[in-house]
C-alpha cells in the first residue's frame, strides 16, 4: 500500500517506475517476437504430417518449446544465456553486442526493443498518469510492439496475439462502464462497432483491390488487428489510424524504393504502420477529435 501511494503521489517516480517495468517487459517482448513464430510453424508442419499421415519431424516431437521452455541461449554456440547477460540494455552494451563465450554478434534488435518498450511504456504513463487507465494503455503498447516487430521479421501478424488483444479490449470495455469509463478502454457500443468496423472495412479494401488488381494488398492479420484497436479505441479512431498508418507506409516505400532501389513489386508490412498509428491515437487521438469537432461549432 505505501509503494502504491507512493506512485500515485508521485508522477516522476511513477513514470520511471514504468519506464524500468517496460525495459523489463521488452526483453520478454524480445522472446515472444523469436519464438512465436517459431511455434506456429512448428504446430503447422506437425498438423500437416498428421493430415497427410506422415511421420512427425522431430524438432515438433517430444520437446518442449514455449516462451519458457527452453532457456535462451545463443544462437551460434548453444551457450544459455545467464542472467546478468540478460539485463536488458545494459548488458548488450557491455558485451559490445557479441555473445560472451563464442564472440557472435548479438541482433542491435533486442536492445531496440526493449529500449524502445520502455520509452513507450514511460510515455504512456506520463500521458495518462496513476490508475488502471494506464495499466490498460500498457498492455495494448507491449501487444502493439511485439506484433509489429513480428511483422518486420515474419510479415505475419499471429492470430495467438491478434485474436486475444481484440477479445481482451471487448472485455475490459465492460470493466471501463462499470467505473464511470475513461480515454481507454471505450465504453461496450463503442468498442463493438470499432472491432466489427476495423475488419469489415479492411476487408473490403482487400477484396476490391483484389477484384481490380487480381493481388493481394494486405493479409488476414491486418484486418484483425485494426479489428482489435476499434475493440481498444473505439470506433471514432479507426479513420485517422488507418490515414497515419497510410500515409507513413507511403513515406516509408518511397524512401526504400529510392534510397535503396527497393523493387516496387517487394511487399512492406503493414501491421507496423496500424500499430503506430493505432498507438498515436491512444496517446492524442481524443484531443485531435476535440479539435475537428470544434472547427465545425452548432
Amino acid at each position: 500500500m505505501q509503494l502504491a501511494a507512493l506512485l500515485a503521489a508521485s508522477p516522476a517516480f511513477f513514470t520511471g517506475t514504468c519506464a524500468v517495468l517496460g525495459l523489463v517487459i521488452g526483453s520478454f517482448l524480445n522472446v515472444v517476437i523469436h519464438r512465436v513464430p517459431v511455434m506456429l510453424e512448428r504446430r503447422w508442419r506437425a498438423e500437416c504430417a498428421e493430415l497427410a499421415d506422415a511421420p512427425t519431424l522431430p524438432a515438433a516431437a517430444g520437446v518442449p518449446y514455449n516462451l519458457v521452455v527452453p532457456r535462451s541461449c545463443c544462437p551460434a554456440c548453444g551457450t544459455p544465456i545467464k542472467a546478468w547477460h540478460n539485463i536488458p540494455v545494459l548488458s548488450y552494451l557491455w558485451l559490445r553486442g557479441r555473445c560472451a563465450r563464442c564472440s557472435a554478434r548479438i541482433s542491435p534488435r533486442y536492445p531496440l526493443v526493449e529500449a524502445l518498450t520502455g520509452a513507450l511504456s514511460a510515455l504512456v504513463a506520463w500521458r495518462f498518469g496513476f490508475g488502471w487507465p494506464t495499466l490498460a494503455a500498457l498492455v495494448l503498447t507491449w501487444f502493439l510492439v511485439a506484433l509489429a516487430a513480428i511483422d518486420i521479421d515474419r510479415q505475419l501478424l499471429p492470430d495467438t496475439l491478434t485474436l486475444p488483444l481484440m477479445w481482451l479490449g471487448l472485455l475490459l470495455s465492460l470493466f471501463a462502464s462499470a467505473h464511470g469509463g475513461g480515454p481507454i478502454p471505450v465504453d461496450p457500443r463503442a468498442a463493438l462497432i470499432g472491432a466489427a468496423a476495423g475488419y469489415l472495412s479492411l476487408w473490403s479494401v482487400y477484396h476490391l483491390f483484389r477484384a481490380l488488381t487480381r493481388k493481394e494488398g494486405m493479409g488476414y492479420g491486418d484486418f484483425k488487428l485494426l479489428a482489435a484497436l476499434g475493440a481498444w479505441l473505439g470506433w471514432q479512431m479507426l479513420l485517422p489510424t488507418v490515414i497515419i498508418a497510410a500515409a507513413v507506409g507511403a513515406l516509408v516505400g518511397i524512401v526504400l524504393i529510392v534510397a535503396r532501389g527497393r523493387s516496387s513489386s517487394v511487399p512492406i508490412p503493414f501491421g507496423p504502420f496500424l500499430a503506430a498509428g493505432g498507438w498515436l491515437m491512444l496517446m492524442v487521438g481524443h484531443q485531435l477529435v476535440q479539435f475537428y469537432l470544434g472547427l465545425f461549432p452548432g
